[in-house]
């Protein structure tokens, strides 16, 4: 019965850990929220006490057929190394390519993270635990003010141009990141023979210049620029 307690209590304090990962998320309009957290914690803690105490009917029952002379061992490792792996599938559904761009990795992590938070319960290391949610909530937080203070010494700037064929387009937007010019999002369609961009940029106030932009892309070959704003 106590075994019992034990294990309900720890599925509960891992619940409750998870939830407030994924109540974070939720806030911030993430596709992995409240319930998804909650049950990755949830889940991975089941995994450890099943690992931990799962097998231990089994073990009496060869030792009583046995006798006490034979002995046997459980490597308890074993379940946490497949969960460890197994959460990776989860994690990599998260991580998307969106107009040549990936996201959704912070969220992958924190679900890794939370599986990690949900075995540390299932093994009783519950300090651990405690100390690893305030680390990520304030990380997730902290870091979340410093990518906005960054953000403000940034200017949005729309850039429309014409490429002569899809290549050309993807070399200039390699070129704007490779040159700390962030595109946000663009769009493009075929229109009269050649490609016709829109781009929304990112860029460092003090390069935040059309002319620069202009000249930056006529240095660029098989480019017509049609507007800076």
């Amino acid at each position: 019965m106590n075994l019992e307690i034990t294990c309900l209590a720890r599925l509960l304090f891992a619940g409750a850990l998870g939830g407030l990962i994924g109540l974070e998320r939720e806030f911030r309009s993430k596709e992995a929220g409240l319930r998804t957290h909650f049950l990755v914690a949830i889940g991975s803690t089941l995994f450890m006490l099943i690992s931990q105490y799962g097998f231990t009917g089994a073990l009496q029952a060869l030792t009583s057929q046995y006798g006490p002379e034979i002995s046997f061992r459980l490597d308890i490792s074993r379940v946490a190394a497949q969960v460890v792996a197994g959460i990776g599938f989860i994690g990599a559904g998260m991580i998307v390519l969106h107009r040549r761009f990936v996201v959704g990795l912070t969220t992958a992590a924190g679900i890794w993270t939370t599986a990690a938070i949900g075995l540390a319960v299932g093994g009783g290391m519950y300090i651990s635990a405690i100390a690893a949610t305030v680390l990520v909530l304030i990380g997730l937080e902290l870091f979340m003010h410093i990518s906005d203070s960054i953000r403000h010494q940034k200017r949005e700037m729309n850039v429309v141009f014409l490429a002569d064929n899809v290549a050309a387009r993807d070399a200039v937007l390699d070129a704007f990141n490779g040159q700390g010019k962030s595109v946000v999002a663009y769009s493009s369609e075929h229109s009269g023979g050649k490609v016709r961009v829109n781009v929304d940029l990112e860029i460092p106030e003090k390069d935040a210049k059309a002319g620069k932009l202009l000249e930056f892309l006529k240095t660029m070959n098989g480019i017509e620029t049609e507007s800076i704003k």
